[in-house]
């Protein structure tokens, strides 16, 4: 793949190293701006010339994901305009030097690229492409993400159906005619493996402990790697046969010394909205919990667009630590999340940023009406889209929201790339006011508790540009907040700035919830 930045505007980030630094400048397309022009080629080994594939459509685009056939002779791949709302598989025959249109998919709002995703051992595809030249492919375009069966010459089939999400192609048998499929059919915070035929006739449930499975199958269909996890406990590793029934367990993450620590009570629920929907929810309650006393809360976010973060799996030990200070923790979905399918999701078009506060805010009134609840005491945390919605939170949402800590956001979509923003907001010119309605700047005169913002002087994702802007914004309203940099730090904390940043997380809720420190 061949990319042109040409047309595309540097962007200056500065190392502090050394005794002069150092410069680093990077073509970085922000929305609205020009992208790399972008083109797929064929190099031939023997001959050392690379030919160009000849594409009806040259306007703005991104291409991704090229795949061959198996006999080498054609090469399928996919094309999204730069609107995003319009996503084609292509295939080109290679001894004709020919182009044509296998599947063609568009939207109201947007098509997301038919991805490839890696968990290690396990992996899975959205487009899975037959000897045959028929191909399978996910799609949300009925409003839940579903299993599409295209023939070649482009008649197509829906395999699966339902109000419930399809979230990932396992592995297809072409022999038998069978899709292994992981998804959310009995609970939308629960993934299970299942197995269908081509027709999608009947669907067999291969998992059965409640939380998430992900499934690596051999290639006969004979059996299957089990990765699994659950609010209540640790990944487990193991091997099961085409049925379902357990062979032998290949890996446990539960340790002895589990038993030696008083952990947090984990418990999944729902909040109710006033207008009718059913959000997910999972807290950690403290050890010891007693409903007699009043314990602050701390929200855990993302709030990104098909990003959910409350699923039955096994997070980790920071929330139970938190817990173990007498903090109850809290993670919510919002209606965007992906928990109501694209139909959901679609609701954050062109609109970031108001149903993901509205939603935390019903989460907050919900809080409000527990006893055991200091509602005087409400944090936020979340970094990247999360640090956003905590920004959001403490400026838009200040009547609900007292502390927060906001980690490498991005703070004005302004600022951000074109190929994420774009597919969600449009640019600029096309939704000025989606721009400007999404933006905590607008809202900074609201703010009245205390915020905590971070970032990384390297960062190349989410810059720290937006963050000295939020900071500028609230040094000129006379705000007070709290700043940590942590320099060399790129898009998130690793090795000891993350170590400090825990640290300094934990003593922020500790001197702002009880007025104490742990740490010297």
């Amino acid at each position: 793949m061949r990319f042109d930045q040409a047309e595309v505007p540097l962007f200056s980030i500065v190392s502090a190293k050394g005794i002069y630094g150092n410069l680093e400048q990077t073509h970085f397309p922000k929305v609205g701006y020009p992208n790399p022009e972008v083109k797929l080629g064929i190099a031939h080994v023997t001959d050392n010339t690379i030919r160009w594939i000849p594409l009806n459509d040259e306007s703005d685009h991104y291409l991704a994901f090229p795949q061959w056939t198996a006999d080498s002779t054609e090469i399928y791949f996919q094309w999204l305009n730069r609107d995003q709302n319009l996503l084609k598989i292509l295939r080109c025959n290679l001894p004709q030097d020919s182009i044509e249109t296998a599947y063609r998919e568009t939207q109201k709002t947007w098509v997301d690229f038919l991805e490839q995703k890696d968990y290690g051992i396990i992996k899975v595809n959205d487009f899975y492409l037959l000897k045959n030249g028929d191909f399978i492919t996910r799609s949300s375009r009925g409003g839940w993400h579903h299993l599409y069966y295209i023939h070649r010459d482009g008649r197509e089939r829906q395999v699966t159906s339902g109000e419930w999400p399809v979230t990932a192609v396992s592995h297809v048998d072409e022999k038998r005619k069978a899709i292994y499929f992981t998804a959310a059919i009995e609970d939308s915070t629960r993934q299970d493996l299942y197995k269908t035929d081509f027709q999608g006739a009947q669907i067999k449930k291969l998992t059965h402990l409640k939380g998430l499975h992900l499934g690596l199958v051999s290639p006969g269909g004979s059996y299957f790697i089990d990765r699994y996890s659950s609010v209540a406990a640790p990944d487990r590793l193991e091997l099961r046969d085409a049925g379902g029934e357990l062979i032998r367990v290949l890996g446990d993450s539960v340790s002895p010394k589990l038993q030696e620590y008083a952990l947090a009570k984990v418990e999944l629920f729902r909040i109710a909205t006033e207008d009718g929907f059913s959000l997910p929810a999972l807290r950690f309650l403290p050890p010891g919990f007693d409903k007699a006393k009043k314990y602050p809360v701390v929200l855990n976010v993302y709030g990104g667009p098909g990003a959910p973060v409350v699923i039955d799996r096994f997070i980790g030990f920071r929330d139970h630590f938190l817990a173990q200070q007498g903090i109850i923790v809290m993670y919510v979905d919002h209606r965007g999340s992906g928990h109501f399918g694209k139909k959901g999701m679609d609701l954050m078009y062109r609109n970031f940023g108001k149903w993901e506060m509205h939603d935390y805010i019903q989460a907050v009134k919900y809080l409000r009406t527990l006893p055991y609840v200091d509602s005087e005491k409400i944090g936020i945390t979340g970094g990247s889209y999360g640090g956003y919605v905590t920004a959001m939170a403490l400026t838009y949402g200040a009547d609900y929201f007292q502390y927060g800590i906001a980690n490498f956001g991005g703070y004005d979509w302004r600022l951000y790339d074109t190929v994420y923003t774009e597919r969600y907001m449009d640019t600029p010119a096309d939704n000025p006011e989606g721009y400007d309605n999404a933006c905590v700047f607008k809202y900074i005169d609201k703010y009245k508790g205390m915020l905590r913002i971070t970032h990384g002087t390297m960062d190349n994702n989410a810059h720290m540009q937006s963050t000295l802007q939020l900071i500028d914004k609230l040094q000129d309203a006379g705000k007070t907040f709290e700043f940590m940099l942590y320099p060399e730090q790129r898009h998130g904390y690793r090795g000891k700035k993350r170590i400090a940043s825990r640290k300094a997380d934990l003593d922020f809720w500790m001197r702002h919830f009880f007025g104490k420190t742990l740490f010297n």
